[in-house]
């Protein structure tokens, strides 16, 4: 039997106990000492325990029980988000169980806020002994497969299996002769979607909401086809006070090409003043895609019709939404489809944004900010910086030609994508607000606010770990902004501050920058701006060696979740 073909069916039993295949085992040279176990508990203070929730009194009572049966069928997204991540998660969480010494709870505590064994803070460093490193393929890939062979086999398919293959929603495996196979998540996963639709259903027939009715329908039956643009289309039009968020979204977790969604769900309830209000932002869309620094030829000149915000208060979560750092707002769906005939919709978690600024950002700027910097910190900045952070990740460029040949920007920078494109969101969003400042769309008042509270923020999300797409999208922006002259360090103080003289130029540079090899489709350009500037250089380092008592981020309860 050949060695590809035994590490198929070969396991091996490492020391923990745990059954791991040989694939893990030939990695094994590379796994690095845990940390040491008393440093669990440290590790842990990092996420400060917070209440999520919302009222529920307004809704209808109908709704309040469909809201029930939502939440029920989100519950689903854990265990396939665990299988996601690694195909030995399940395995280890059922031994980390049976350990009911206080180490036992530590470790199975730090493994549910990581999702795995794995620090997403630190690297993806394990914190359990006897794993291997983390996958970069998750469990998406077979543990064998390497990029070259996928590579040649996908060139080697007719156009509808390659779409497949690269696609979303189908995940990689090897069939009886060993070849490489696309399989849909709805034979993958069908354990789990099935009862998932079943809820969904249930609920569909409980609400009067038109629209929810509509997305819950068709959801469910995509997770039954495997198809999900018709209920993607039906999610753009949601128009209900309760906004869910449920399927395979985010590729973050295929670190091998950024193909393969991962499941996560936000259900939420939506604030109806603070949507109405943020609304007016929709209407600059399509005059900010034709001011964009770059050249002409790559702006949209018809961005797609229907742009929603929706700001909402969450009261659950699953899946890749409650794996290490929490999301903030997001920018849905990915489907390149959608978003050229619908645009795409921005969803603002507003009672999670509120918790991590008093919980994180308020001591964080206490520490890097000059004194009289401080009194700038503003929460409407933040929030409003965040908005404008989900609103150009649907600006700029999507889909591109490359040597004549249709494609996207996702495809043609693989694994890099996702650092890239959060670091265009971000300092495309300060260049977005200072236009809309200049216009006076946007009050002048918020113009030093929104700088000083960008610059602090961007230790609150360089902390997430520079392996973490949001956390080098932000290094990058922070040693350009800093070569610029546009960050000013302080070495006695070992402060930070912005020089506005020089801010507004540096952050149309980098927006140019960025979105210009977006829409070269260059790899090249990508991983070298990345390697260049995805970095923590020792200033930043030490002010992040001062934050030690301050916590990394949330760790949410939903009590509406226990009702």
């Amino acid at each position: 039997m050949s060695s590809r073909s035994i590490a198929r069916f070969v396991w091996l039993v490492v020391i923990t106990g745990l059954v791991l295949p040989v694939g893990a085992q030939r990695r094994s040279e590379q796994v690095r000492k845990p940390p040491a176990e008393q440093s669990l508990a440290a590790k842990i203070r990092r996420f400060a325990p917070t209440v999520i929730t919302a009222d529920a009194a307004h809704l209808a009572p109908a709704d309040r029980r469909a809201l029930d049966k939502i939440i029920a069928a989100a519950a689903y997204f854990k265990p396939i988000f665990l299988r996601q991540v690694w195909r030995g998660n399940p395995a280890l969480e059922a031994q980390l169980e049976r350990d009911t010494s206080p180490v036992g709870r530590e470790r199975l505590h730090y493994f549910h806020i990581n999702t795995g064994p794995w620090s997403r803070l630190d690297n993806n460093e394990p914190f359990i002994a006897g794993v291997p490193p983390k996958p970069p393929q998750g469990s998406f890939y077979p543990d064998d497969m390497t990029k070259e062979e996928f590579n040649n086999w996908t060139q080697g398919l007719s156009e509808s299996d390659r779409d497949r293959a690269t696609g979303f929603f189908y995940v990689i495996r090897r069939d009886a002769n060993h070849q490489l196979k696309a399989v849909p998540y709805s034979e993958e996963y069908r354990e789990y979607l099935d009862p998932a639709a079943k809820l969904l259903r249930e609920a569909a027939q409980l609400t009067t909401n038109r629209t929810l009715k509509n997305f819950l329908t068709k959801r469910a039956a995509a997770f039954l086809s495997n198809d999900y643009y018709d209920s993607d289309v039906a999610w753009m039009g949601l128009d209900a006070p309760i906004d869910v968020t449920i399927g395979p979204y985010e590729t973050y977790e295929d670190e091998v090409f950024n193909y393969k969604a991962a499941f996560e769900a936000y259900v939420t309830l939506r604030d109806e003043a603070e949507s109405a209000k943020l609304a007016r932002f929709s209407r600059y869309l399509q005059e900010l895609e034709d001011h964009l620094p770059i050249d002409a030829r790559y702006r949209n000149p018809k961005l797609g019709s229907a742009s929603p915000i929706r700001v909402v208060n969450e009261v659950f979560e699953a899946g890749e939404a409650t794996s290490g750092v929490q999301t903030a707002a997001f920018n849905l769906p990915n489907d390149e489809r959608v978003v050229k005939e619908k645009g795409s919709k921005r969803v603002m978690l507003k009672n999670v944004q509120e918790a991590k600024f008093k919980q994180t950002l308020v001591p964080i700027a206490h520490v890097v900010l000059a004194p009289a910097d401080e009194r700038d910190l503003s929460f409407e900045a933040f929030f409003t910086h965040i908005l404008m952070h989900e609103l150009m990740h649907g600006l700029g460029p999507h889909n591109i030609s490359v040597n004549g040949q249709n494609t996207t920007v996702r495809l043609q920078l693989k694994e890099n994508y996702s650092a890239i494109e959060e670091a265009k969101a971000d300092i495309s969003g300060l260049w977005a607000l200072q236009y809309l400042i200049d216009k006076g769309v946007v009050d002048k008042s918020l113009e030093r606010a929104l700088y000083t509270t960008y610059l602090a923020s961007t230790f609150r999300s360089v902390r997430f770990g520079t392996s973490e797409a949001h956390g080098k999208g932000i290094a990058v922006q922070f040693n350009y902004l800093t070569d610029k002259g546009a960050i000013k360090y302080d070495e006695r103080s070992g402060t930070f501050s912005v020089n506005p003289a020089r801010i507004k130029d540096a952050v149309r540079d980098l927006t140019h920058d960025i979105m210009t090899l977006q829409a070269e489709g260059s790899y090249d350009k990508a991983k070298a701006l990345l390697d260049n500037y995805g970095v923590v250089r020792p200033e930043m380092q030490h002010a992040l060696d001062r934050l030690g008592s301050v916590p990394v981020d949330i760790e949410p309860s939903f009590p509406l979740a226990l009702h």
